[in-house]
């Protein structure tokens, strides 16, 4: 048929280029006639003709190459190499014509369809037949077009259809086959295989059924219920002849009759998920499931073992009871909730809680053991925490073997830690801020005490009656303010003068006095790592922090040998380590943030501390020392010194061998804007401390009388003129009318008007005007508090002495 078409095409264009010749041969001599009849001559006429040759040959040669390449590229097509093109294992591939007649078609075409028959008239069922007629006429239309679904027995193919050819004349057929499976075959040697003896064992029949009711494949459960043996194959029997029901509507097997337990049947359609049309009248087959319909799965605890090794393994309180109440199992995270130490739970529930609930929480499990499946709480108090009450969730279940009731437990352990953690915080700081108060109301008197004392001793020389009393009652005032640091420290709120340093160095400082302190029987031993960043923290402080480590130190150490008789001594520890960003990453420590330290280890090889009391020792005025040996401030200051250092501590201890505290602190880099600042704020003092020559006008504001008295004896002593106002208004009012003042002496927490609120206005008026506040605060928390330029601290209590060199500092610039 292609053939064919070539030829006569190949016959029109041989016949269309003489039409041509002979028109144009016409047209030429008709030409050279008139040429002739018009001029005479036929020589002119036949150089005309000959001419119009020589112009016809040369365009013959010209046109004659376009031709020939145009007579190639139309050549004859050669449908042997379109069917070597087509040929594919994967696809079968047909091409059809504008008449609907087959061209070609590869082999898996044939194989599939047949070459009786072209595309879309294919031996496959009739829906599927209308779905490629339409499709055909969507390609024609649109250029492409495809059927998801093509089905022909148990076959099933996805085509898609193109239309091609010069003219477009030819639609190409490109059948792919789709992958499908038997489903009821598939499931039929499930339940024959380990899917079936897995069911059998949680107690649970099953076997796959046909629509007519014949059996296509059962478990051995089912067979040994049904006919008394586990080997029955009960391929094509009659699955609806095995069971049997009463007028309860109740399912028996025919065999068992009423004597056993009846069935509940869970009906599974066996279907194609994806919905695409099934021949095989099989694969409309079921799946059933038979459970006894007595609160259980087969025999007595089937199962439970799986759901018990399921359950273990979540980290919610979870237990399970039978109908009469009796534990079946828990979880560890139940019995940690509770509070039961043992690993094997007790008999009933009830166990668990005090006598007065026992009653209740039995009722409870009856109740939902024997009614309809439900849920509830009910509110209990745990025999291990009984005046906390907890709330114990209930469930009513089914399908569970013995399992009736489960219980939830919510493990609170972890929560009472943060309840207590936090209840601890919130006290420490209540007591903080106490301490922080007392501590600061003390100071007035003390400095008022102190003050007078200088005042007096001024009058009295060494040798006076009065002069040693007057150095007792200082003395024991200077020691009464210790206690008052003790417990700014505490609160965090005591003024601290950070300087950076090396931790070696202060060790260094205080080493000598450590061993005097810790007497001879203790070895002293100080080892230091290398490389140790530095620390930005009070050298002062720190000193303070080992004294009071050491001291404890030295106390558990003796009270260890003389409880235990040795004549040997004690080793005292002390320690300096480089800690980096990766040696913290490794402790995994939830408090320590991620950084490099330089840590402090202070070791002792005491007595010890008990493990209950090791989480209280940083309480103010807890102390394990005996009844009048301690005041319970030692390690509470050190831990408040620490924190406000910006420090962490930890302590380790284990009774009769060791006491390990260990303090971290942030290693400091100054950077060049520390530097600078620190230069810039050296070259006015400077200035001003050459420009001072002594004297000066002083405005003094203190709300308390003794405290202002003190210190205005002291600086009119010391040649200033000093005028005094009670709080921050007078103090105001002594600026507005007019007063002139080199330096402004002030309290900080006063009635009316406070210290920074005065310096405040103050500034408004005089920015240049410096200011020295006095308070047992400390200053770190005032100058954040208080943020003003030119602001001086002097820290209560303090003497006339010192008074008096804060005020000349401040006037000199320093």
């Amino acid at each position: 048929m292609a053939s064919v078409a070539a030829d006569s095409e190949g016959k029109a264009a041989s016949r269309a280029p003489l039409r041509d010749w002979l028109v144009l041969g016409g047209a030429v001599a008709a030409s050279a006639g008139l040429l002739w009849g018009v001029s005479g001559q036929a020589l002119i006429a036949g150089g005309f003709v000959a001419g119009a040759g020589v112009i016809a040959a040369a365009l013959r040669l010209i046109a004659r190459p376009a031709m020939a390449d145009k007579a190639a590229e139309f050549a004859t097509p050669d449908w042997s190499v379109t069917n070597a093109a087509i040929e594919r294992t994967d696809a079968g591939i047909a091409i059809t014509d504008r008449a609907g007649r087959l061209v070609c078609a590869n082999a898996l075409m044939s194989q599939w369809f047949g070459v009786s028959a072209a595309p879309p008239r294919l031996p496959i069922d009739k829906p599927s037949v209308e779905a490629l007629e339409g499709a055909m006429r969507a390609a024609w239309r649109d250029g492409v077009a495809s059927v998801d679904a093509v089905v022909a027995d148990a076959a099933l193919w996805r085509a898609e259809i193109s239309r091609a050819g010069r003219g477009e004349d030819f639609l190409v057929w490109r059948f792919h086959p789709v992958a499908t499976h038997n489903l009821v075959t598939e499931m039929a040697g499930h339940v024959a295989g380990k899917l079936g003896r897995a069911l059998a064992r949680e107690g649970i029949q099953t076997a796959v059924v046909t629509p007519e009711g014949l059996i296509v494949a059962a478990n051995a459960l089912f067979a040994q219920r049904a006919t008394g043996d586990a080997a029955t194959d009960l391929t094509g029997a009659d699955f609806v002849s095995f069971l049997a029901s009463d007028e309860a509507e109740r399912i028996f097997y025919t065999r068992e009759a009423r004597k056993g337990a009846p069935v509940r049947l869970v009906h599974l359609p066996i279907a194609d998920p994806d919905g695409i049309a099934n021949i095989d009248p099989a694969r409309t087959a079921s799946l059933f499931l038979l459970i006894d319909n007595q609160g259980g799965v087969g025999e007595v605890r089937a199962g439970l073992p799986q759901i018990e090794a399921l359950l273990s393994r979540l980290p919610l309180g979870l237990a399970m009871t039978d109908r009469d109440g009796r534990i079946l199992f828990a979880n560890a995270a139940f019995l940690r909730a509770a509070g039961h130490e043992d690993t094997i739970p007790p008999p009933y529930p009830s166990d668990l809680v005090i006598k007065e609930d026992k009653g209740a929480l039995a009722d409870a499990v009856r109740r939902y053991a024997q009614g309809t499946p439900m849920a509830g709480d009910v509110a209990v108090r745990l025999r291990a925490a009984p005046e906390e009450p907890v709330s114990l969730s209930l469930a009513g279940v089914r399908g569970l073997g013995e399992g009736a009731v489960l219980l939830s437990l919510k493990d609170s352990s972890e929560e009472t830690r943060l309840k207590r953690e936090i209840a601890q915080a919130t006290k420490m700081q209540a007591v903080g801020q106490l301490a922080g108060g007392v501590a600061h109301d003390f100071n007035n008197v003390l400095t008022a005490i102190i003050g007078y004392c200088d005042l007096m001793l001024m009058r009295h020389t060494p040798g006076d009656s009065d002069y040693d009393d007057i150095q007792q009652v200082k003395a024991n005032s200077n020691r009464a303010a210790s206690l008052t640091r003790q417990l700014l420290a505490f609160s965090r709120q005591q003024t601290l003068r950070p300087q950076v340093l090396q931790l070696p160095d202060v060790v260094a400082e205080v080493s000598a006095l450590l061993k005097r302190l810790i007497g001879e029987k203790i070895v002293l031993e100080v080892t230091h790592d290398r490389d140790l960043g530095f620390v930005r923290a009070d050298p002062t402080q720190l000193e303070q922090v080992l004294l009071n480590l050491a001291v404890n130190a030295r106390d558990a150490i003796t009270d260890k040998l003389q409880v235990s008789g040795a004549k040997g001594g004690g080793v005292l520890k002390l320690m300096t380590r480089r800690v980096t960003a990766s040696d913290v990453r490794a402790m995994k420590s939830e408090i320590l943030p991620i950084g490099d330290y330089t840590a402090l280890v202070v070791e002792d090889n005491g007595h010890g501390i008990k493990p209950g009391q090791i989480g209280k020792i940083f309480e103010p005025f807890f102390t394990t020392k005996e009844k009048g040996k301690g005041t319970g401030l030692g390690l509470s200051t050190v831990y408040g010194i620490v924190k406000q250092s910006g420090g962490f501590i930890f302590a380790e201890s284990e009774v009769g061998k060791f006491t390990r505290f260990s303090i971290y602190l942030p290693v400091h880099v100054p950077d060049a804007a520390e530097t600078a600042a620190a230069a810039a704020a050296a070259r006015p003092k400077a200035e001003a401390r050459r420009e001072w020559s002594g004297g000066g006008r002083i405005l003094l504001v203190e709300d308390e009388d003794t405290v202002r008295a003190v210190a205005e004896r002291a600086l009119a002593r010391q040649g200033y003129e000093v005028t005094t106002a009670a709080d921050g208004e007078e103090g105001l009012e002594a600026i507005g009318r007019g007063g002139q003042f080199d330096l402004v002496v002030s309290d900080v927490v006063m009635p009316s008007m406070d210290g920074p609120a005065m310096a405040r206005e103050i500034r408004a008026l005089k920015p240049d005007l410096p200011f020295l506040f006095m308070s047992g605060y400390a200053e770190e928390h005032l100058r954040r508090e208080i943020d003003i330029p030119n602001m001086h601290f002097l820290a209560k209590p303090f003497s006339v002495q010192q008074i008096a060199e804060a005020v000349e500092k401040v006037l000199r610039g320093g």
